[in-house]
């Protein structure tokens, strides 16, 4: 084994780490009869010589050895090097990957296409591995075919030919996995496959197959999914609940004694059975119906009732295992598909009882993200929270502390259930960073804490800390408009210190703009600040004086320098500031309409927002404000609340069709696929709200010209 490997110049190649002279000892460690040498080898691999995904020289030059290692049947935990030659070689790059490269990329994609062309010609092994004695090759091997082997119409045949005869459940479904892999990469052949799949489905065999051959109809043909399919998978869960544990394991400790491999997380069966930690493979009894669900989720897409019925029937399962994977499935579809979700997020509260941490833990945090969603459960987010008083507050190990995720639910829907939890949070010695934002959910609700905030304010020493302790007292003052604080804010604008003593100035600036009248008391400081136009503190210390004394005079000049700031934040700040001022800003109107053709597209947003509230006109305004809707679904809701304000009367007959196409969108508008924000849901539910007060109003603030 390994002929020639000697005689390759390694240490002229590099890896992601430098020198790729280390490559032998990597492959030879492949080959070791030390487990721990295979896994330090493979981790080596992964973590260099195909790090995140890229071919190097080195990667290109290790697949002959790779395929000696495959073959040799004396070799162990073969299985992970058939996915490591199935990820080298699979990449695919398409048009618009191949337009947008650099000069290093151009050369990666050539190391990408020879890697393909490489081990495809070479897949054929993977053909006799589909039947090898080692389990976990067999795992790994169909997927390998249906990636990389130039005949698909060959493959299916094999993956058939073998499902009859393949004694591991595991395996069986990767073979039904490998079916659809085809289906993906040859389109003219899902016709073929889905017949295939839908016989597995429908046809005598054990439940986990016909879940993986649903989880697979719903990723290549999703039309030819049975009518009830929610009945269907309904039945095959309850099936696996009560059948006998499965009697042998595919996967690395199936052949040589392991634990599961916990790598890069892989979107395939076979990686996510890797992926699985020990303790929660060892409690499951399926460890692969959590991948096989999630598939079928993907698939079905926007078929967002029947994925929902079939969350809840997970979520009513005798299973906790079950209930932990719907209720972080839910959060999926919930974070990206509109839709009615009550009794969904019933049964998500529900699970804040169960015995199993790790089930009440994962439901708090999903209604964490619902804000007004959550609803449903404010019963239950209140019992929660009135039982576990020690989790109030959560203490970490690096940072500030902060609000538990029950607490946090419960003041997103503005329940004063929450008030005690608030009330002992602002009487630690650290008060929580997120404190404030919830205080500002509860709205009047939560005046009674304003007595905490001002004392604690009072306290905060104006040194460099004075940020980290203020900030969330600030917060709070500012959602309640407290203005009998205006004292303990104005100290701590005076007394800012140099480090974060803009942050804090600003902090303390928007609290002063909340206050309003209340804050007379502040209006020579805030005289003094906006004696230095063009600068932030300039801008916000105007708004201030604005809402403290409503002097345009004073405020204008500062304001209209604040339109020429270099920075784009000033002068959006400048433009949002001038917007409130209404018709006494009359004097920006030519600024700001020189605003509306300015390349970055937020500042022409808030220059049009600002134009219509100074001139109450918006035929200027509107075009800009639709154009942005459609490039940029980030603005969608700042445009919206305009609309809204302006009466889709005033806004004209274009913008009233934007607004009902949105209502009629079931996608959320700023779902993104493989990331999200914790506030995605509550910013898309605004964006709905608004689009419906904009339909429902019939008044319109200015005329149209």
């Amino acid at each position: 084994m390994f002929a020639g490997i000697d005689e390759v110049d390694w240490a002229s190649m590099e890896h992601a780490y430098g020198p790729a002279d280390d490559v032998p000892a990597l492959l030879r460690g492949l080959a070791s009869p030390d487990p721990a040498a295979r896994e330090s080898a493979l981790d080596g691999m992964y973590g260099a010589v195909h790090h995140q995904g890229d071919v190097y020289a080195c990667t290109l030059a290790c697949i002959p050895f790779l395929f000696e290692l495959v073959v040799d049947p004396g070799v162990q935990d073969r299985g992970s090097v058939v996915e490591l030659l199935t990820s080298i070689g699979g990449i695919d790059l398409d048009e618009d990957d191949e337009d947008e490269m650099d000069e290093d990329e151009i050369e990666g994609a050539a190391n990408y296409a020879m890697a393909a062309a490489a081990v495809t010609a070479g897949a054929g092994v993977f053909c006799e591995l589909i039947a090898d004695e080692d389990p976990g090759v067999r795992l790994a091997a169909p997927l390998a075919l249906a990636t990389l082997h130039s005949r698909p119409v060959h493959v299916l045949d094999l993956l058939r030919e073998r499902l009859p005869v393949e004694p591991v459940e595991e395996v069986r479904l990767a073979l039904a996995e490998a079916a659809g892999r085809v289906a993906l990469r040859h389109r003219p052949l899902a016709g073929r496959a889905a017949d295939w799949l839908s016989r597995l489905a429908a046809e005598a065999y054990a439940p986990g197959l016909r879940l993986a051959a649903l989880a697979q109809l719903a990723r290549c043909a999703p039309d030819a999914l049975p009518g009830d399919v929610v009945a269907m998978v309904s039945g095959l869960l309850r099936e696996l609940r009560s059948g006998p544990p499965e009697p042998e394991r595919a996967g690395p400790e199936a052949s040589a004694g392991e634990g599961p491999v916990e790598r890069a997380a892989a979107p395939t069966l076979v990686g996510q059975l890797r992926a699985l930690s020990a303790e929660e493979a060892a409690g499951r009894g399926a460890p692969w119906a959590a991948d096989l669900l999630r598939t079928l989720h993907v698939g079905l897409d926007d078929r967002v009732e029947e994925r929902t019925a079939l969350l809840a029937d997970q979520l009513r399962s005798p299973d906790p295992w079950q209930r932990i994977d719907a209720v972080r499935m839910s959060s999926g579809l919930i974070r990206a598909w509109r839709g009615s979700y009550e009794e969904l997020v019933r049964l998500v509260g529900a699970q804040l009882t169960d015995p199993e941490p790790r089930l009440s833990e994962a439901a708090s945090h999903v209604l964490e993200e619902l804000f007004s969603l959550a609803a449903p459960a404010a019963d239950a987010l209140a019992a929660r929270v009135a039982a576990e008083p020690g989790a109030w507050v959560r203490q970490w190990a690096s940072g500030p502390p902060g609000l538990g995720s029950a607490v946090k639910a419960l003041a997103r829907l503005g329940d004063v259930r929450v008030l005690p939890a608030l009330a002992a949070a602002l009487e630690q010695p650290e008060v929580p960073h997120d404190v404030g934002f919830a205080i500002g959910y509860l709205g009047e609700a939560a005046a009674p804490l304003a007595g905490t905030l001002r004392r604690r304010l009072g306290e905060v020493g104006l040194d460099e800390g004075a940020y980290d302790r203020a900030a969330p007292l600030l917060a709070g003052l500012t959602a309640l408009r407290a203005g009998e604080a205006a004292p303990e804010v104005l100290r701590v604008l005076r007394g800012a210190p140099e480090y974060r003593g803009e942050w804090l100035r600003t902090a303390a600036l928007r609290a002063l703009d909340a206050f309003g009248p209340a804050a007379r008391g502040a209006a020579p400081e805030l005289r003094a600040l906006i004696r230095r136009p063009g600068t932030a503190a300039a801008t916000e210390a105007a708004e201030a004086l604005w809402s403290v004394e409503g002097d345009a005079e004073a405020v204008l000049p500062v304001l209209l320098e604040g339109l020429r700031a270099e920075r784009e934040h000033d002068c959006r700040a400048a433009a949002a500031a001038l917007g409130r001022l209404g018709g006494a800003a009359s004097v920006a109107v030519p600024r700001l309409r020189a605003l509306l053709a300015h390349d970055e597209l937020w500042l022409r947003v808030d220059a049009a927002i600002a134009l219509w509230e100074i001139s109450g006109r918006t035929g200027e305004s509107v075009p800009v404000l639709l154009a942005a809707w459609e490039r940029n679904r980030h603005v969608r809701v700042r445009v919206a609340d305009c609309l809204a304000r302006m009466g889709l009367p005033g806004a004209g007959a274009d913008a009233a069709q934007v607004v009902r196409a949105e209502l009629l969108s079931v996608r959320r508008h700023n779902a993104m696929d493989g990331g999200y924000g914790s506030h995605d849901t509550y910013e898309d539910e605004k964006l709905l709200a608004l689009c419906r007060r904009a339909l429902g109003t019939d008044r319109g603030k200015g005329t149209t010209s």
